[in-house]
């Protein structure tokens, strides 16, 4: 058997500030919260990384002291379900993402997006249920 991805931990200032920005982005909820550790994932699969199949991953955001210097090495992409790309980018403008310009030429089918504290990240066009 392979490794299977459960979790993305993401270094933050503010741990309960970024829960709540993803909670609303993905519909996610707060599963655990501790001395500066929040833990946020999907209501419909509580049982998370004991499943055998795959679940979506989980979010763990972590307190750190410094602060973010330069372009992520890695970033999550969002896909909206239930409405089309452009609705999808107000809607998380609306929640407090901003516009990042990390190089796009203009033409690229993705909008790329910050979360609060500067992570960048893609809204994809397509949309899936």
């Amino acid at each position: 058997m392979a490794s299977k991805f459960t979790e993305l931990a993401i270094d933050c200032a503010d741990p309960s500030g970024l829960a709540r920005f993803w909670c609303s982005v993905l519909d996610y909820e707060v599963q655990d919260e501790d001395d500066g550790i929040v833990t946020i994932g999907s209501p419909a699969v509580p049982e998370g990384k004991n499943r055998l199949g795959p679940v979506p991953p989980t979010l763990t955001f972590a307190r750190v002291p410094e602060g973010k210097t330069v372009k992520n090495r890695l970033h999550i992409d969002v896909n909206p379900t239930d409405r089309e790309q452009d609705e999808e980018v107000r809607r998380l403008l609306d929640l407090g993402a901003r516009p990042a310009d990390v190089g796009q030429m203009g033409d690229e089918s993705w909008v790329t997006l910050a979360d609060p504290e500067g992570n960048e990240f893609c809204v994809l066009a397509g949309r899936r249920p």
